[in-house]
């Protein structure tokens, strides 16, 4: 490829860390990889799964630190009408 240090597998891992990160499915990532076994493309989809728990953990921490103090948990609740 011309470039140090960078690998063919190197894009490789990206395209299907990606993959995975977009939401496809394991059947998805086999056909994508070329692959029969589930444990290779288990792989991608266990390293995605752990790094949406770390973005939802933030998302979390961040929309409660800009909550107002004297919220009661209910603000934007959907309530009955009437």
């Amino acid at each position: 490829m011309g470039l140090k240090g960078l690998h063919f597998h190197d894009l490789r891992h990206t395209g299907n860390t990606l993959a995975a990160q977009s939401g496809a499915s394991l059947a998805d990532l086999k056909a994508r990889m070329g692959q029969d076994s589930d444990r290779a493309a288990l792989i991608y989809h266990h390293a995605s799964q752990g790094a949406d728990r770390k973005i939802a953990d933030a998302l979390d921490t961040q929309v409660k630190s800009e909550r107002p103090d004297d919220d009661d948990g209910l603000a934007g609740a959907l309530v009955p009408a009437g």
